[in-house]
C-alpha cells in the first residue's frame, strides 16, 4: 500500500474532531437537528485550518444512509465514498484551475440532475476567489436558485476578493487560526501513534512555525519525523536545523551583540548563517519575533500568557528585557522590519542584513519620550526667560554687552542637536524644517 502523509491520514472525519473551530461545527451541527441547512456557505479563512475538511463532513452529513445527521456514521457505502473522494454526488472544483464561464457553465447545466445515490448534489468550489467575473456573473443565477438537491460550498483565503452579489447569497462562516497549544496537542498524539520519538520542545517548535494551520504542522512534522536519522528523541535543535529556523542561542547572542555594540560579532554569525544554508529573511523574522518576546516580558506582568515558549525561556526573556529600553527594542523591530522589505527587492539579500545590524550596533542611545519632553519643556522654559529679559532698575533701560550669551541660550544650543538627530531618525522632512 502506498505511503499516506499525515495531513491526509489524520484529517477529521467528523464535526468533533476538527479543531479550535467549534463556533462554526456546533453550528452547522444544530442546523442539520433543525432542518436549516442553507443552500450555499462561504467558508473564509487562512490555509490548512479545516475549510475543505468541514465541507466535506458537512456533505457527508447530509447523504449519511442515517441522515441527514449531525454525526455522520462513516460505515456507510456513501460515507466511505465520500471519504475516499470517490462519490458521484460530490463534486470538489478546483476554482484556480477552473475559473472560466465556460467551466460554471457546465456546472449550470449538471445541477439540474438528481443525485445518483444521496440526498444531495454538493458543489465544493475551492479558492472561489479565483473565477473570473464572467463565471461569477454565470453562477449568479443558480446560487440564488438552486434545485432542492443541490448544496453549494466555497471556500477561500481571500473573502475579499469574493464579488458582493456572490456574499449577499451564501451563509459566511470565518475559520480561525489554530491555536499553538492545540496543534502541538494534535502533533503530540499523530507522533505517539506514530511511533516518532520527539520532545515536547521540539513540538511546540513545529506548533509555532505552522502559522496557525493545523496541516501545515502535520506537513512539518511528516518532514522531520522522515529525516531524522538519530538515535534517541528529536529536540528543538534537530527541528530547527531542518526547519531552517535559527535557533534560540544564535538570537540571544544577536541581541547581546547589539545591546554591547558588536557588529563584528554579529556579522560572523550572519557568515556562519549563510554558510549553514539558513534562509536570510527567515533570519530577519525570527529575529522580530525574538525581540517582539523580549518587549513583551518588558511591559507585560504576566509574558506567559503571550509568549509561547516554557518557564525556563520566559525567563530568560525576562532577563534579557532588563538590558534595553521599551524605546530601543520598538527601535530595532521597526529597522528589522524594514530590512525585509529591503531583502525582497534586493538580489542580494545577505546585505540588507548586515546593513541593518551595523546600524543597530553603532546607533546612540534610544531617549525616551517622556525624556524628550522632560527636555523639551526645559527649553521651552529658558527660551521664555530669554525672550523676557531682565527686569529694568530704577526705570532705566538694561544695556547688555556685545557678544555676551545667556547660559540659558547655550543650554538650547547644546541640546538642539540631540533633538534634531532623534526626530530624523523617524521624520527626515521635520527634522529638516526644525
Amino acid at each position: 500500500m502506498s505511503y499516506i502523509v499525515f495531513a491526509r491520514k489524520y484529517r477529521p472525519q467528523s464535526f468533533e474532531e476538527i479543531i479550535g473551530q467549534s463556533h462554526i461545527t456546533i453550528t452547522l451541527a444544530n442546523a442539520i437537528l433543525q432542518d436549516r441547512v442553507a443552500h450555499a456557505y462561504l467558508f473564509a479563512g487562512p490555509r490548512g485550518v479545516g475549510k475543505t475538511t468541514a465541507a466535506r463532513i458537512l456533505a457527508k452529513a447530509l447523504n449519511c444512509e442515517k441522515g441527514p445527521t449531525p454525526k455522520p456514521c462513516n460505515a456507510c457505502a456513501l460515507c466511505k465514498e465520500i471519504t475516499e473522494g470517490s462519490s458521484l454526488d460530490i463534486l470538489e472544483i478546483d476554482g484556480a484551475s477552473n475559473r472560466g464561464i465556460d467551466e460554471i457553465r457546465n456546472l449550470r447545466e449538471n445541477v439540474k440532475f438528481s443525485p445518483s445515490k444521496g440526498k444531495f448534489k454538493v458543489y465544493i468550489i475551492d479558492e472561489v476567489h479565483m473565477l473570473t467575473p464572467e463565471a461569477f456573473n454565470a453562477l449568479l443565477k443558480t446560487l440564488e436558485e438552486p434545485p432542492p438537491h443541490v448544496k453549494f460550498i466555497f471556500a477561500t483565503t481571500q473573502a475579499h476578493k469574493v464579488p458582493s452579489t456572490i456574499l449577499s447569497r451564501c451563509q459566511r462562516f470565518d475559520f480561525r487560526r489554530i491555536a499553538t497549544k492545540d496543534i502541538a496537542e494534535n502533533l503530540k498524539k499523530i507522533a505517539r501513534a506514530e511511533k516518532i520519538d520527539i520532545d515536547d520542545e521540539a513540538l511546540g517548535l513545529i506548533a509555532r512555525h505552522s502559522d496557525g494551520g493545523m496541516r501545515n504542522g502535520q506537513v512539518i512534522l511528516d518532514q522531520i519525523a522522515s529525516s531524522a536519522i538519530k538515535q534517541g528523541p528529536i529536540n528543538s535543535g534537530d527541528a530547527a536545523r531542518i526547519l531552517g529556523i535559527v535557533e534560540d542561542d544564535v538570537l540571544f547572542s544577536f541581541s547581546c551583540a547589539i545591546k554591547e555594540k558588536d557588529a563584528t560579532s554579529t556579522l560572523r554569525t550572519v557568515d556562519a548563517l549563510v554558510n549553514e544554508g539558513k534562509d536570510v529573511s527567515q533570519v530577519v523574522l525570527g529575529l522580530i519575533e525574538h525581540f517582539r518576546n523580549i518587549s513583551i516580558a518588558k511591559i507585560s506582568r504576566n509574558p506567559g500568557v503571550l509568549i509561547d515558549a516554557g518557564a525556563e525561556k520566559i525567563k530568560r526573556y525576562t532577563e534579557e528585557a532588563e538590558k534595553f529600553t521599551i524605546e530601543e527594542i520598538l527601535y530595532i523591530i521597526y529597522t528589522l522590519s524594514n530590512t525585509i522589505d529591503f531583502i525582497r527587492k534586493s538580489s542580494l539579500s545577505r546585505i540588507p542584513l548586515e546593513a541593518a545590524l551595523i546600524k543597530l550596533t553603532q546607533s546612540g542611545s534610544i531617549i525616551s519620550l517622556d525624556e524628550i519632553l522632560k527636555r523639551l519643556d526645559v527649553i521651552d522654559k529658558s527660551v521664555a526667560k530669554v525672550a523676557k529679559g531682565p527686569v529694568p532698575k530704577n526705570n532705566e533701560p538694561s544695556a547688555g554687552e556685545p557678544g555676551q550669551i545667556s547660559s540659558d541660550v547655550e543650554e538650547i544650543l547644546g541640546s538642539w542637536k540631540s533633538v534634531i538627530d532623534y526626530i530624523k531618525d523617524r521624520k527626515i522632512s521635520v527634522a529638516s524644517y526644525l
